[in-house]
């Protein structure tokens, strides 16, 4: 190792002295500030990770309460029904309802992530208008819908819903509706229960998947604790399928749905040009789908 430079009898380093051992100082010092940068960059990552672990649900999930007494009021006719499947947990369900004398089927409808369902009420009528209910639930912790929320807890929900359907109607009159969120549960429960068709608008591929358009530098994968595989479930669903996707969708890409249309053949992808993760409703060529898909 280089010593430190000799000085002359008058104390001072020589021009040649602090050539050679001017770079020697430089790279220690630069060397000591790279590491020093280093180790709060991955603090920052180890933080940032920790607090994105813990906050995924409240990213995920975000429902809107409401009160037990609450009273829904739609214009439209509908029945509200507080299913109590224990102590600690309610199931709020509107059913959107058409007379039974000209009852086609109907439509179990999984909501996105925001809200209650009178967020998604609106849309009802795209189904009601060709004589089939439309019955929406609440997850957990969404409008008066209590008890603890898991994925598995999801799609258990998911099979109660279907039975109360199933109770009073075949199952080759029953129509799976996934939006966004509801996707992976909708899929789930085609994947395991006999129905008419699985719709699914501006669906996810898995949510680990969707994650890491968010969070790239993280390994969503592990991370996870909704993985909800919407392909996974695809695969084995032997209803007919139709996926609905926005090319502007800003949430949810809609290469997810060109991968979800690949999984298996014969799965049915209506490009929605310019459409958004909110506006589909607003596109003709959507409206127009789903009148078709309902004849």
């Amino acid at each position: 190792m280089k010593t430190p430079p000799r000085t002359c009898k008058s104390g001072a380093v020589t021009l040649k002295q602090a050539r050679i051992f001017a770079p020697v100082y430089a790279k220690k010092i630069i060397l000591e500030k790279t590491g020093y940068w280093a180790w709060r960059v991955f603090l920052f990552y180890i933080i940032t990770g920790t607090i994105l672990y813990f906050m995924q649900e409240f990213i995920l999930f975000r429902p809107k309460k409401l009160a037990a007494d609450y009273k829904y009021s739609f214009t439209v006719p509908f029945k509200q029904i507080d299913l109590a499947v224990n102590e600690d947990k309610n199931l709020s369900i509107v059913q959107f309802t058409v007379p039974d004398s000209v009852r086609k089927g109907i439509v179990l409808y999984f909501h996105g992530n925001r809200g209650n369902i009178n967020r998604y009420a609106p849309f009802a009528q795209l189904f009601t208008k060709n004589n089939y209910e439309v019955w929406m639930i609440d997850y957990p912790g969404y409008g008066k819908s209590t008890g603890k929320r898991t994925e598995q807890i999801l799609y258990d929900d998911a099979h109660l819903f279907y039975k109360m359907a199933h109770s009073i109607i075949a199952s080759d009159s029953i129509i799976i509706y996934g939006k966004s969120l509801g996707s992976a549960i909708a899929t789930e429960l085609a994947s395991s229960r006999d129905c008419k068709q699985l719709i699914l608008e501006c669906p996810y591929y898995s949510m680990s998947k969707l994650a890491a358009r968010y969070f790239f530098m993280f390994p969503t994968g592990p991370m996870m604790k909704f993985e909800l595989p919407t392909y996974q479930y695809l695969s084995t669903v032997q209803a007919p399928v139709t996926i609905l996707h926005g090319t502007k969708d800003g949430v949810i890409p809609y290469k997810h749905a060109v991968w979800l249309s690949e999984v298996k053949k014969g799965i049915e992808l209506v490009t929605i040009e310019k459409g958004g993760h909110n506006d589909l409703a607003d596109y003709p060529v959507f409206t127009e789908k789903i009148d078709s898909l309902l004849k």
